[in-house]
């Protein structure tokens, strides 16, 4: 199956993305357009998700605007790097889970390429790194399935400022904490569009 393949280098405006995906995922399941796989940033915005709690939202002034991917309240903000798709699984397996699966081991694998080890948690949603002895998020994974569409995607925490997400239980896990490339130590990170693209096609495409 053919994919488009776009890299925003400006931030996007999140409810401009979202219109741009709901009207993709239309397009593919009518055959008129690729699938898609497409790398950018947000402005700073807090979203919730399909599974969201009110009292997770701990900053009552943070904007929030409500979501229909899976998952609870995260944040965005320029230097996290959005990875959004859209993938037919009328064309591939109708595997909810594998797809998940497919989509932790995708973000495993771009970080081993920085020699960082991660895991998923079949608990706790998303990927997560040890840091002095304590679990912590790296990526998040939020993904909506509409007739047998699949889209949304994942974040990954590059260099972005963590502490915004004082305002928010992050993803409704309160016990664990939030890091980024650059927290564990990663100084270069210039060339990650392209092995986030690599490593998503190598299992995708």
């Amino acid at each position: 199956m053919n994919m488009e393949v776009k890299n925003s280098v400006k931030p996007v405006d999140y409810i401009d993305s979202m219109k741009i995906l709901e009207k993709r995922v239309i397009d593919v399941f009518e055959g008129k357009k690729d699938e898609l796989l497409w790398i950018l940033e947000h402005q700073t915005i807090c979203t919730a998700g399909t599974s969201s709690k009110d009292n997770d939202l701990l900053d009552k002034n943070l904007k929030v605007i409500k979501t229909n991917r899976g998952g609870k309240h995260t944040i965005h903000s320029p230097g996290q790097k959005i990875v959004y798709f859209v993938l037919n699984l009328n064309k591939r397996e109708k595997d909810i889970k594998k797809l998940i699966n497919n989509v932790e081991l995708c973000i495993i694998n771009i970080l081993k390429e920085y020699n960082i080890n991660s895991y998923n948690d079949p608990k706790n949603i998303g990927i997560w790194v040890n840091k002095n002895n304590e679990s912590k998020k790296i990526a998040a994974i939020g993904v909506k399935v509409k007739k047998w569409i699949a889209y949304h995607g994942f974040s990954l925490n590059v260099c972005n400022d963590l502490s915004i997400y004082k305002g928010i239980v992050p993803c409704g896990i309160r016990e664990k904490g939030i890091i980024s490339l650059k927290k564990m130590g990663i100084k270069n990170y210039n060339n990650i569009e392209e092995i986030i693209k690599n490593n998503f096609l190598n299992i995708f495409h």
